[in-house]
């Protein structure tokens, strides 16, 4: 009576043992997803793209207003480039900036689906070093806004809520017994 006992004891503490002895599982890496490849091609432009903006920075090296813009005739293309001129801040490798006229350039390729923007300094000076940049601006103008109400004709108004007869509504143990369709 005593071995079986004895036995079972033992394969227990034999294989709480190996559960101890076995390494907590490590959490890995969540998968990369290559979003290119999520994408459909046929959304991306197929012809070479060219976009021309020339800014005006201020003392920081932000961009305070666009001077011209020399369209590539893609609207959207044309569209992105002018929001990130906006946004921009030019300056030196050694982190100075110099207030001036640059020309930045967006040329898209569309083999490769990849945008290069390269900056090129036009004129030293002849600017306002002290002008408000042009992202900052336009971020006091939202918020001086942002109560406002919208144009009419911008948003369309809700209609009256929808109202629910709950006499009409199936109680729990029907929805049970209903089969899935």
């Amino acid at each position: 009576m005593r071995l079986p006992a004895l036995v079972t004891v033992a394969v227990l503490a034999a294989s709480v043992a190996a559960v101890a002895a076995t390494p907590a599982p490590q959490p890995s890496a969540p998968a990369r997803v290559n979003v290119e490849k999520l994408q459909p091609r046929a959304i991306f432009p197929k012809k070479q793209l060219h976009v021309e903006v020339t800014v005006e920075t201020n003392r920081m090296g932000q961009v305070a207003r666009v001077r011209s813009l020399l369209p590539s005739h893609d609207n959207g293309f044309d569209t992105r480039c002018y929001g990130n001129a906006l946004q921009t801040f030019i300056r030196t490798p050694d982190g100075n900036a110099i207030s001036g006229v640059y020309r930045l350039t967006y040329d898209y390729d569309p083999k490769a689906l990849r945008v290069v923007r390269n900056v090129a300094l036009i004129k030293a000076g002849g600017v306002d070093p002290n002008a408000k940049g042009a992202a900052n601006d336009m971020m006091e103008i939202a918020r001086r806004n942002r109560d406002r109400t919208p144009p009419p004709g911008l948003y369309v108004t809700p209609g009256p809520a929808p109202t629910v007869n709950v006499k009409r509504m199936p109680d729990l143990p029907q929805v049970m017994q209903t089969p899935p369709h």
